[in-house]
């Protein structure tokens, strides 16, 4: 899938051959919620995901959201990112309009994701703090590809 922007000539992009995974490493690699974590675990972790890529006018990567899900009733929303210089043109706001509207990803029973500081931005497609948190569990394990 690939569409344009409505008012500019940004495009999104689903075909993993558009995907730049060095500009994808070099963004995760500095971002808090993946700082540290390895080139070949970024690679594995798009091979297995549903990736969305922003690409500039130009047709550089300059952002970028993964869905890891079982296409009938769950998916995590992670690795979402606009680069810097490109924020403030509805480029988050496009990404997660396309994200939540992609055919193979409707009629799912539950969407996650987890952020420090973007909360109003996914807010707006319906994503809300966890009712019964204390339902919820995990296992973190800090040495095992970092920060993935």
């Amino acid at each position: 899938m690939e569409i344009q922007h409505p008012t500019n000539n940004y495009r999104l992009s689903t075909d993993p051959h558009k995907m730049d995974v060095e500009a994808i490493y070099q963004y995760l690699s500095r971002s808090y919620w993946a700082e540290g974590r390895t080139k070949a675990t970024v690679e594995k972790s798009l091979r297995n995901s549903l990736n969305f890529g922003v690409l500039s006018p130009e047709g550089v990567q300059i952002g970028f959201a993964r869905v890891i899900t079982d296409y009938a009733t769950f998916a995590y929303l992670a690795d979402v990112y606009i680069l810097e210089e490109h924020r403030g043109n509805g480029l988050s706001k496009w990404l997660m309009e396309t994200i939540m509207a992609h055919p193979d990803l409707q009629g799912l029973r539950r969407w996650v994701l987890a952020t420090r500081d973007a909360h109003g931005l996914y807010a707006q497609f319906g994503f809300t703090p966890l009712p019964k948190p204390e339902l919820w569990m995990q296992i973190f394990d800090p040495t095992a590809n970092p920060q993935s």
